[in-house]
């Protein structure tokens, strides 16, 4: 094997928006697996908002001049354990590089589902589909019937959760999104019933217009004005889901959402939020759940698709500036089609 390794390193803590500046690729020979692992050359590369945290100066955050992690789907090149077969398909962690050296304990094996693509393991039934999955069921507890606000409807965990909640009876499906056209997609393609620019004017007007008479469940990965307008909104007994503060995450002087405390005690609101990472017992129970559905076309992965590792970085600083429709994976040039 004649080829380099590449890997990005994070090189300094942005304040505010990250810039390519803040990245460098490092190209190294290929690293050889020792007794007990294998060599893995990464196919699929996921890209998500947590990476903008993890390059703050946080517990577990990134290291600056190391390779970044993330979640990947490579194949298996060579082996010195009889655990990983070459050519065998595989997800780590061991992402933002072209090349990586895992443990048997390290990887996972993926299922074989006909129809699949290798893609829907970094999307609707990876951690983002997870990330909805539980959000709907373990922590806002949806019923058929009721009503649910969604806010970056747009986004990977946005387009699985209105997906799972139209498949498990919900109501009025609100969402919020950063222009019409991902408004359109998202009421064409996604089950939205309305989905409002949040450009357009405030949020709580915006909210009251698409929900009039109120929402049950907001699912929040946006946090700031949005979250002030689903308190507002919320009957009694609404809970509000916490997967992410993307409004803030590179703003980060700008003060905390306000909104009326009362609310919460005198409209027995519950606000909840979760990390995924406590949740991989339910990751049988989500194949299980949307495998079918995505065989018979009911629902899809809803990605975007960035072609190259060398644009990596780019497809990171895109999806933070929301140009990508569902989740964004970045995938090995050589891929043209999924390998199984």
């Amino acid at each position: 094997m004649n080829e380099t390794a590449l890997t990005v390193h994070q090189t300094a803590r942005p304040h505010g928006f990250p810039t390519a500046d803040h990245f460098t690729f490092v190209e190294s020979t290929l690293p050889e697996p020792s007794v007990g692992s294998a060599l893995v050359k990464n196919l699929y590369w996921s890209v998500d908002p947590y990476h903008r945290e993890m390059m703050d100066d946080v517990p577990g955050g990134f290291t600056l001049g190391a390779p970044l992690e993330g979640r990947t789907i490579g194949r298996v090149i060579a082996s010195r354990t009889p655990r990983l077969a070459e050519g065998e398909i595989v997800f780590h962690r061991k992402g933002w590089r072209t090349h990586a050296v895992v443990s048997p304990e390290e990887i996972r094996q993926l299922p074989r589902f006909d129809g699949v693509p290798l893609t829907a393991y970094l999307s609707i039934l990876g951690g983002t589909g997870l990330t909805a999955y539980v959000g709907l069921t373990r922590i806002a507890r949806l019923q058929k019937g009721e009503d649910l606000f969604v806010s970056a409807a747009a986004g990977g965990v946005g387009t699985a959760t209105g997906q799972f909640a139209r498949l498990l009876g919900a109501g009025l499906l609100v969402g919020s999104a950063g222009s019409a056209a991902k408004a359109d997609h998202l009421t064409r393609e996604v089950g939205y019933d309305a989905v409002f620019d949040y450009h357009e004017g405030p949020a709580a007007a915006l909210l009251a217009k698409a929900a009039p008479n109120g929402i049950d469940v907001f699912v929040d990965n946006v946090g700031g004005l949005q979250l002030t307008a689903a308190v507002g909104a919320l009957r009694e007994f609404g809970r509000i889901v916490r997967v992410g503060t993307i409004s803030q995450y590179n703003t980060p002087d700008a003060p905390p959402p306000r909104f009326n405390h009362a609310d919460i005690v005198e409209k027995s609101i519950r606000m909840e939020g979760f990390l995924v990472s406590n949740y991989r017992d339910v990751q049988e129970e989500l194949y299980e759940f949307a495998v079918p559905h995505l065989q018979s076309g009911r629902i899809a992965p809803n990605e975007t698709v960035v072609d190259g590792f060398e644009r990596i970085v780019d497809a990171f600083l895109g999806m933070l500036r929301g140009e990508n429709i569902g989740k964004i994976i970045v995938r090995d040039r050589t891929q043209a089609a999924d390998v199984r």
